[in-house]
């Protein structure tokens, strides 16, 4: 999510050059990318993808994309039509749900997606940083029935091979497979989710509804770096110069604010004791997972990205992982805001 904002295409060519020749072939974008998100670059990072995925043989590739949720950025469904159509608030109706998988296999060049996810709910329910459910932010949202309707018709028409829930919560989770059984149309697969060292969230009660003997849906965790905090490159207040929280400081100040930089801290140090960088104990943590299948990694840089891909090779063993535990007990999820 950062090609198109903070990488160039042939930079990001070059990064999916180097990831695909070390056996990565997992793709994860969205309509919305890059980030920040503005209407100049919306779709630029699928449209860079979609010039390398046509020198590709694509059922070697497995990508994965994201309809985005209700907002206001009305310049993303003006997007989805050549030419640009009428702006308007999103929403994950039928007909929006279709539009944006249209557009995005336009810019991907394909006529299919092998994972398509709904970016964040249409209901309110908080998230980002925050926890607490405010009864007065609620209102009227698409039914479930219809999400989930248009998803099997996606699927059946062959643009959608398996769908995905993203930033979703256990009622959310719960209330799409009631709706795909109702209906006869397949559960989702996944749930993208935030975790990392720095907010595990997740583990909870999320875990149970998700795991194996219940719906069965795994965990592709977004931000298992916080944002690029969990590399150590923000303490002391450090601000490198063209790195992701420099140039977006209050889009991405939870992750840096002084709980989270105390516990990175503490991360980091721990990373070293062990002989590898910080970036990849988080990445190796959320490898540990029970519930995690792939991880999601970026990197802005190919030495960043070299850095990351290492982090196959990393397991982390018991002692490991029960100091982060101990580390995780002094700093409970210190990067929410409410």
């Amino acid at each position: 999510m950062t090609w198109g904002e903070q990488n160039t295409q042939e930079e990001a060519h070059e990064q999916l050059n180097m990831a695909f020749e070390h056996g990565v072939n997992f793709l994860d974008t969205a309509e919305m990318y890059p980030v920040a998100p503005r209407a100049e670059t919306q779709g630029e990072t699928s449209t860079y993808i979609g010039h390398w995925l046509r020198h590709r043989k694509r059922d070697h590739v497995i990508v994965a994309t994201k309809v985005a949720g209700r907002g206001h950025m009305e310049w993303i469904p003006a997007s989805r039509t050549e030419p640009r159509g009428e702006e308007q608030p999103t929403v994950l109706d039928a007909k929006s749900i279709r539009t944006a998988l249209e557009a995005e296999l336009r810019r991907l060049q394909t006529d299919y997606v092998d994972l398509f996810q709904l970016h964040w709910p249409d209901r309110y329910k908080p998230g980002f940083g925050t926890r607490q459910y405010k009864l007065e932010r609620e209102h009227e949202y698409t039914p479930f029935d219809e999400q989930v309707e248009e998803m099997g018709r996606l699927i059946k028409e062959g643009k959608v091979r398996y769908w995905g829930l993203s930033n979703e919560t256990t009622f959310g989770v719960m209330s799409h497979c009631q709706a795909a059984d109702q209906q006869g149309v397949p559960r989702p697969v996944s749930i993208q989710n935030c975790f990392n060292l720095l907010h595990r969230t997740f583990e909870t009660e999320l875990a149970e509804a998700c795991s194996p003997s219940h719906l069965n849906i795994s965990l592709l965790p977004w931000s298992a770096l916080a944002g690029g905090a969990l590399s150590a490159k923000y303490l002391n207040d450090a601000k490198p110069p063209g790195a992701r929280l420099t140039r977006f400081p209050k889009r991405y100040d939870r992750w840096v604010q002084p709980l989270a930089a105390e516990a990175t801290a503490e991360y980091a140090k721990l990373a070293r004791q062990a002989g590898i960088t910080p970036a990849q104990l988080a990445y190796a943590f959320c490898k540990s997972r029970w519930f995690i299948p792939s991880t999601i990694i970026g990197a802005t840089s190919l030495e960043q990205l070299a850095e990351n891909l290492a982090t196959a090779d990393i397991t982390l063993e018991d002692d490991m992982l029960q100091a982060i535990d101990e580390i995780q007990m002094r700093y409970r999820e210190p990067t929410l805001t409410d």
